[in-house]
Formats: C-alpha cells, structure tokens, sequence
C-alpha cells in the first residue's frame, strides 16, 4: 500500500488488545447493510470495511456476530437475513422491509452482546429507544 501504511488485513492482535481488564472477550454485533454482501463482490466500501474490522475483532479473541446477507464470508457467526445481497436479487420489491425485519431481530437479541455496531445510517435510530441501556465502562466515571 505504499507510504509506510500496513496493508488492511494485516492482523494487529500481537500489538493491540480491546479485551475487557478482566480479561473476558466481548460479544460484538457487527450490523451491515443488506445491499452489498460482507466483503462486496462488486462495489461496497462499507461492506469491505466492515469485514475488515469485524475479521480483526475475531483475530483480537472476540465473539462477534455479523448481521448480513447470506453470501456474506466470515470467521465470526453470521446470522443471515437474507440468502444472498439485496442489490443482486431482482425479486426483492422493498429492501427497506428486510432491513426493518433485521433490526427487530437485533433488539431481540440485543441482550446477548456487550456492543451493537451498527453501519446503516438512521435505520436503528427509532428502535434505539427500545434496546438495553448503555453499559459502557466509559459511563461509569
């Protein structure tokens, strides 16, 4: 990649750690957009970014769950939504409605991970209001 920058999928777990002080893992949820699979095939900056974070958390020793469609690859649980990339199906009439139906799984699940990362913009903004609170060490001060 050139200009002293390490290439993106060069795996930090020797320098960095983001494990707990008690050394437990995390349990993380990674959700994407169901658009573009994890990594895209095609055009997908979002997506490819969000596999390489989420490939890096397992490296790290996370549990991490990837919210995504069903052609997505990855060494952490996929839970899919949708068999294949929304973009690339022609019998999909309204992605909004699978997006919806993802995030009420996600509150469903909610209680399971110590983060939720969402990637999609405003959609989880509404339903921010019905999942867990915070219990981020960060607000503990």
């Amino acid at each position: 990649m050139g200009y002293g920058r390490p290439h993106p999928l060069q795996s930090f777990a020797p320098k960095y750690s983001t494990s707990r002080p008690n050394g437990d893992r995390m349990r993380i949820a990674q959700i994407s957009p169901l658009t573009e699979a994890v990594p895209p095939k095609l055009y997908g900056g979002t997506e490819r970014v969000i596999w390489w974070l989420t490939e890096e958390l397992v490296a790290l020793g996370h549990d991490v769950t990837l919210f995504a469609s069903g052609d997505s690859s990855t060494s952490a649980r996929l839970e899919a939504i949708w068999p294949r990339a929304l973009r690339l199906d022609s019998s999909i009439r309204d992605p909004y409605a699978l997006h919806m139906t993802m995030l009420e799984l996600v509150r469903r699940q909610a209680g399971e991970f110590d983060i939720l990362h969402f990637h999609l913009d405003y959609f989880p903004s509404p339903a921010s209001r019905f999942l867990p609170a915070s219990r981020n060490s960060f607000d503990q001060r």
